[in-house]
This record gives structure tokens, C-alpha cells and sequence, in this order.
């Protein structure tokens, strides 16, 4: 019987690892279909946010499977708890990448403007799922206290494209287009508040507690 759980536990172990690895494979892609203009990749990240959803519902049964059966206690317990917050913060990531991706579709990649710093706001969430999914596999709580202070930054850029887009309305730009920009920001923003939820369960799991951001 423990035999069986120390493998099921172990499963989940990769399961949230290679659901992570996707979860940075298409936050990547659409990255690069709105910067880019990359059709290709924007299609990789809607086939992966599908991926995304089969390898969620995988987890999610093994983790009641582990509940129900093996009755976990102590640091097993956090581990799956945190697991089952951990895949539906991860399953927001892979939607809000193919929703960036969709949008992509529709804007050209020199429409972006000098004036805005949507490749920084890309640059940071993608690093914050990276770091945060790192933590993880590392159970460091140091760096997933790292990845909840960076969401400060990825915020105060966000706001600025916001107030950026707001004077460039005002001044007669194409209000579809900074409408789009607008919404495509606001998906980065959200991965980053996913990607800091995800750090908080890798402290829930390492420590048994959870820190406010």
C-alpha cells in the first residue's frame, strides 16, 4: 500500500512539472505570435492550452484518487491540496495564452507602438511562470518569495500601458486596436497573479503557511 502511494505521489510530482513545462511553452508562444506576428506559434498555443486542460483533468483525478484511497496526512497532504490550487491556476495560464494568441491573430506586430512596454509586461510574467514552476521542482521557498515580489513590477507595468492607452484614445488612435492591446495586458497581468499563486502554494508546501502578497 505505501509502495503505491510513494508512486502516486510521484506521479503527481511529474505531472505538475510537465503540466508547468506547457504552462511556459505556451505563455512562450503567444509571446511570440504578438510579438512577432508569428501565426504558427500562436496556433502552438491554442493545441497546447488544450493539452493544458487533458493534463488538469489527469491530476486533478489522481489527486482525489490519493485522497479518497491513501488518505494522506502531514506534508503528503499539503502537497495534494496545494496540487489541486496549483493545476487550476495553471489551466488559467494556458487559457489566457491562447487568448493572447487569438488576438494576436488579429493585430500586426509593428502595432504594438514604441510607447509601450507590452515586451517588458511578456518578459516579466514569462519569467514569473518560469520561476514559479522552478520553485516547485525545487521546493524553494526563496525563490517563490522572489516570484511574489515580482509581481509588484509586472502591476506597475501594467498599469502604465493602461494610462498609456488611455492618452493615445484620447488623442484619436484606433480605439479597437488599443482595445485589444488593452485586453492582451490585462491576460499578461493575470498570468503573473496566477504564476504568484502558484509560489504561494510552493510556501504552503514547504512550510504550512501561506504569505499575503
Amino acid at each position: 500500500m505505501r509502495n503505491r502511494f510513494n508512486e502516486q505521489m510521484e506521479q503527481l510530482n511529474v505531472g505538475l512539472i510537465k503540466m508547468g513545462a506547457q504552462c511556459e511553452e505556451a505563455i512562450s508562444a503567444a509571446c511570440k505570435a504578438l510579438l512577432e506576428g508569428d501565426r504558427d506559434m500562436g496556433e502552438r498555443a491554442a493545441d497546447l492550452e488544450r493539452e493544458i486542460d487533458g493534463r488538469e483533468r489527469e491530476i486533478e483525478n489522481l489527486c482525489m484518487d490519493l485522497l479518497l484511497r491513501q488518505q494522506p496526512v502531514a506534508g503528503d497532504l499539503r502537497t495534494v491540496s496545494a496540487a489541486m490550487r496549483m493545476i487550476a491556476d495553471m489551466e488559467r495560464i494556458g487559457d489566457q495564452a491562447a487568448d493572447i494568441a487569438e488576438i494576436a491573430r488579429d493585430l500586426r506586430a509593428n502595432s504594438l507602438g514604441g510607447a509601450l512596454p507590452m515586451a517588458d509586461l511578456a518578459r516579466e510574467a514569462v519569467g514569473m511562470v518560469t520561476e514559479s514552476v522552478d520553485s516547485f521542482v525545487r521546493r524553494d521557498q526563496g525563490l517563490a518569495h522572489a516570484v511574489i515580489q515580482r509581481d509588484d513590477k509586472v502591476d506597475a507595468l501594467f498599469l502604465g500601458i493602461r494610462e498609456e492607452l488611455t492618452r493615445q484614445i484620447a488623442a484619436g488612435a484606433p480605439g479597437d486596436v488599443c482595445l485589444d492591446l488593452l485586453m492582451t495586458a490585462k491576460y499578461f497581468e493575470r498570468i503573473g497573479d496566477h504564476a504568484c499563486n502558484i509560489a504561494q502554494r510552493v510556501e504552503f508546501v514547504v512550510s504550512g503557511t501561506y504569505e499575503d502578497d
